[in-house]
């Protein structure tokens, strides 16, 4: 199996409001090689944007792979774990679920802003994401490559 490395995050502005707007990045790293990719989600929390990140990235992958996937997310990684029951979005853990089935996947916790370069990454593009409402390809790579 290949092992991929995966930073993932969510961002929702105006988390929970009628107008907040959502977006998940990830950056994947094989080899030494590095791609960016990401999902607008509209009208979505922070927890579900969080969740769609991890989604994003291992449904990116093409073949089953040994993924070690860092969030800075306690409630993703502490679910997909089995440490936190799942009360809520259900609809976002199915994507998931189905998302990691593939794989075998090493779930990591790191801290947000806590000057992890490569989650710093992915906070940003997320944040560019709901911000814009659009996933530019490009400017994700100008963000992936400072």
């Amino acid at each position: 199996m290949k092992q991929i490395n995966i930073v993932c995050d969510g961002s929702s502005l105006g988390n929970g409001g009628k107008s907040a707007r959502a977006g998940a990045a990830a950056v994947l790293e094989f080899q030494g090689n590095r791609k960016i990719i990401g999902e607008y989600l509209g009208l979505a929390t922070n927890q579900q944007a969080e969740i769609v990140a991890a989604c994003v990235a291992l449904e990116a992958l093409k073949e089953p792979c040994a993924v070690e996937l860092v969030s800075d997310s306690q409630y993703v990684v502490k679910t997909m774990k089995g440490e936190f029951k799942r009360k809520a979005n259900l609809e976002f853990w199915k994507r998931l679920d189905s998302a990691a089935s593939r794989h075998r996947v090493d779930w990591k916790w790191t801290r947000g802003h806590a000057g992890h370069p490569v989650q710093e990454i992915c906070d940003q593009a997320a944040r560019f994401i709901a911000e814009t409402g659009t996933v530019d390809q490009k400017r994700l790579d100008e963000i992936l490559l400072g």
